[in-house]
């Protein structure tokens, strides 16, 4: 990310331009719409159908000087960002994301969160606004022809919204009403439980949790990685997407190639995809794709699986499937519960998981909670109930009940604490590192 920088009538002006950080995609499921949103909060819709490329930026003028959006963070892993801007004695805080209703808007929201007034330029894309832009210019930077500005009282916020479609002629475009619709919490938890139905996890270590449902969202509003580039991510990439609830019979067709593809391999996630393409069978009902699945699993075995080391070996990539699979067999390795052993940073913490998959067919949910040093688990198995164990942590413990409660021998202390850290990087960047020490 450059800066740009000048002199204007004792004001700086400073401008964000390129750079390769990653963005953020954000839209709505079941609408074609979608746009990416930089790190410093510009929005940049995908190429349209004529091949043109906008995008809306924002620019902060408080009483000292022009102001350049500085951090960003998505709420709970979700396509909502939010970009906060340091200004005198607070924050500018702009956030973005998508709503479905009246044909789809993404709104961007800007808040004031100082005492004292400031007023926010929008150059690029038109927007619908809630009222009409202020008509005089503001002094200390250029902007670009059509770019508006909109005073913002102290403690208060605006909304601007991007049209997904046409815009009928009848409309008002500075007169609408943003404010009945629904704001970036409602979104942003919305987002969340559509990415648990697959899973939940409620973990120390909420980074973790954030970036499995992040790839869950990206997921679903990217679709699943070319079957040509990656067949087994794939068919990871589409059990993801059935585990969140797409329907899995139309997928049945698409999987078919990939899979005969992968079978004649000796890739170690071969296991991996074939159970992968098992649970998408079982979900569409399709007994006969069902057994040769199965058949399959068995001529293959689990002689190619690769070993199960820490989260920090866990590289996000191009396949979303990918890093899930690789995330949660770190928590339940088929029915090998905590099959690295407890991070040494969850000692002691409370923590559960929901939905785990055990087999294509059979899912663990289990809490831990703890007395004195010793980890007390309580678990219930949804489908058929697996002979669950947790080797790493009381080699002498297992269970077939569906549902029970257990004391577990207390864990082995490490000498140094060590690191947990996730690398990620969706495809669209550079990589990236989020930390979990």
């Amino acid at each position: 990310m450059s800066l740009e920088t000048s002199a204007s009538n004792g004001n700086t002006t400073e401008s964000v331009s390129g750079g390769t950080e990653e963005s953020t995609v954000v839209g709505v499921t079941g609408q074609r719409w979608r746009a990416n949103v930089s790190p410093w909060g510009s929005v940049t819709p995908w190429a349209q159908p004529d091949g043109a490329v906008e995008r809306i930026d924002w620019h902060i003028a408080a009483d000292d000087r022009w102001h350049t959006p500085a951090t960003q963070v998505r709420l709970a892993g979700a396509p909502v960002t939010e970009t906060r801007v340091r200004i005198p004695d607070g924050d500018a805080v702009q956030r973005v994301w998508s709503v479905a209703d009246r044909g789809g808007l993404t709104i961007i929201e800007i808040e004031n969160d100082s005492p004292l007034p400031f007023a926010v330029a929008l150059s690029g894309l038109p927007v619908l606004t809630e009222r009409p832009p202020a008509d005089m210019p503001l002094q200390g930077i250029e902007l670009p022809a059509g770019a508006i500005t909109l005073p913002i009282a102290h403690r208060t916020s605006i909304r601007v919204a991007i049209a997904h479609g046409p815009i009928p002629d009848a409309v008002d475009r500075h007169a609408a009403n943003l404010r009945a619709l629904p704001g970036a919490d409602v979104v942003s938890r919305g987002w969340v439980t559509l990415a648990e139905r697959a899973s939940r996890l409620d973990l120390p270590d909420d980074g973790l949790a954030d970036a499995v449902v992040a790839a869950r969202c990206d997921l679903m509003l990217t679709g699943p990685i070319n079957a040509t580039q990656d067949p087994i991510g794939f068919i990871l990439d589409v059990n993801e997407l059935v585990r969140c609830g797409e329907e899995a019979e139309p997928w049945m067709y698409e999987i078919g190639e990939p899979l005969e593809v992968i079978a004649r391999s000796g890739d170690a996630f071969v296991p991996a995809a074939i159970a992968a393409a098992h649970h998408i069978a079982v979900v569409a009902g399709d007994r006969r794709a069902t057994r040769d699945i199965a058949r399959l699993a068995k001529r293959v075995g689990d002689a190619a699986r690769p070993k199960t080391g820490p989260f920090s070996e866990i590289v996000r990539g191009a396949s979303v499937g990918r890093f899930v699979h690789e995330v949660e067999r770190r928590l339940a390795d088929g029915s090998n519960l905590l099959p690295i052993g407890i991070p040494t940073r969850w000692l002691g913490a409370n923590f559960e998981l929901h939905g785990v998959p055990t087999s294509a067919s059979s899912t663990v949910s289990f809490a831990v909670r703890w007395h004195g040093e010793r980890p007390a688990v309580l678990w219930e198995q949804t489908g058929e109930a697996q002979r669950l164990s947790v080797s790493a942590v009381d080699a002498d413990w297992s269970s077939s009940e569906q549902t029970g409660e257990s004391l577990w021998a207390a864990p082995a202390k490490p000498a140094t604490p060590r690191s947990l850290s996730l690398t990620a990087d969706n495809g669209l960047a550079s990589q990236t590192s989020t930390s979990f020490t």
